[in-house]
């Protein structure tokens, strides 16, 4: 994450002090909050509001139709997974998830969620461990060169980021293929859920996409939707371009929505604070207690590393301490939020034992694929998870 808070550093000051040449339609403020998607109210929803409409699982057991709509997570066991943002750092959540695919111990999981990174892991997490081969290429083989192209000072100056996406973009393209989202869709048909957060920074709040439900939309631009919010969910402010989602207006006019990395608003989501989520459950006769599975692509210990007297240095050093602190912070949430819920946490995360990051490149594939190697072993001989709870001094504790 080195390099990154570095070049997200450099972005804003040097774009903050530059014109930009890109035209933009932007939605007005007061069409802002009702404005749709692919001609659809359901697709997405506020991360941060309070007062969420109810879960279609209330409507369909008032219907008597819960079995036709949600009979793949019907009296069954809930497994949730939820991938956090992490840059090349995703490498570790890769290699964990193949190895627990690899042990014999991965479950099928209800509900999967991701921001940044990791919204680029959570389709193919979603999909199971048959797609735990093409996880392992995007994270061990591809470097910053394939990634991202470098702009001219005068394009950046004129712009909206340091580098082009493109190469990015078309990575998604090649592997998150049609038939892939094909797969997503019938999923949604069996109740299971795949969500990834955006946010939206014309509005400055976090939205969290139903990409399941958008694959099963069948409409003939929810491929393209798909791809352009999973490259939303993992563009840098500043770094990456962001990207413009076209959306309509109740008066029937077509604007634009400037999407941005997911990780600007939270590292983790599970689902939001105000669903009814043990009444969810009771509907569903869950059996036991859910398990929701955290992946943080991040040290909570911080390495000691003196910083030089230079203002790239300094800056970047604070964006990883306030990035760090978000994830504990979100990790907190969740897990008071679980408990609420009748919800067991186990977390994992990469410890102080793992490679450092040299920080020679953005994304260097040596180091990705020694950090995948490592979370793969530590999966693979089960020490990858931890019980996670809040004891009574209120600080949460890993067991």
């Amino acid at each position: 994450m080195k390099g990154l808070a570095k070049l997200a550093l450099f972005a804003t000051l040097v774009l903050t002090s530059a014109c930009s040449a890109i035209l933009r339609n932007p939605v007005p403020e007061q069409y802002h909050l009702d404005a749709t998607v692919l001609d659809r109210s359901d697709l997405r929803f506020w991360g941060d509001r309070r007062n969420q409409a109810p879960h279609a699982i209330f409507q369909r057991a008032e219907e008597g139709t819960l079995e036709e709509y949600f009979g793949g997570i019907l009296r069954r066991e809930h497994n949730y997974l939820a991938i956090s943002g992490g840059g090349a750092n995703g490498a570790y959540g890769a290699g964990v998830l193949r190895g627990w695919s690899e042990s014999g111990t991965r479950p099928e999981f209800t509900l999967v969620t991701g921001i940044s990174t990791g919204a680029l892991t959570a389709p193919f997490a979603f999909l199971g461990s048959d797609y735990d081969g093409p996880l392992k290429k995007v994270y061990t083989t591809l470097d910053t060169s394939r990634i991202i192209l470098r702009r001219s000072i005068f394009s950046i100056a004129r712009g909206d980021s340091l580098v082009d996406s493109t190469p990015l973009a078309e990575i998604l393209g090649k592997h998150i293929t049609d038939d892939m989202i094909t797969k997503i869709a019938a999923e949604y048909r069996r109740g299971r859920g795949l969500y990834v957060v955006t946010t939206n920074l014309d509005a400055g709040r976090p939205v969290v996409w139903n990409i399941t439900r958008i694959a099963a939309s069948g409409h003939p631009e929810a491929p393209a939707l798909i791809r352009n919010v999973l490259l939303a969910s993992a563009s840098i402010p500043g770094v990456f371009p962001p990207v413009y989602v076209r959306v309509q207006t109740p008066d029937g006019s077509t604007y634009d929505e400037m999407h941005v990395d997911g990780g600007t608003s939270a590292q983790l989501f599970l689902y939001p604070s105000s669903a009814d989520w043990r009444g969810l459950l009771d509907i569903l006769e869950v059996p036991g207690r859910p398990k929701a599975y955290l992946i943080r692509n991040s040290r909570f210990v911080p390495d000691y590393d003196p910083v030089r007297a230079r203002v790239g240095a300094i800056a970047g050093r604070s964006i990883d301490s306030l990035i760090r602190t978000q994830g504990i912070g979100d990790t907190y949430r969740i897990t008071a939020l679980a408990k609420r819920d009748g919800v067991d946490v186990k977390l994992t995360w990469i410890p102080p034992t793992a490679v450092r990051d040299p920080g020679n490149e953005i994304f260097d594939p040596e180091y990705m694929s020694e950090l995948f190697e490592y979370g793969y072993q530590r999966a693979l001989a089960g020490e990858a998870w931890r019980e996670v709870s809040i004891n009574k001094a209120g600080t949460l504790s890993a067991d």
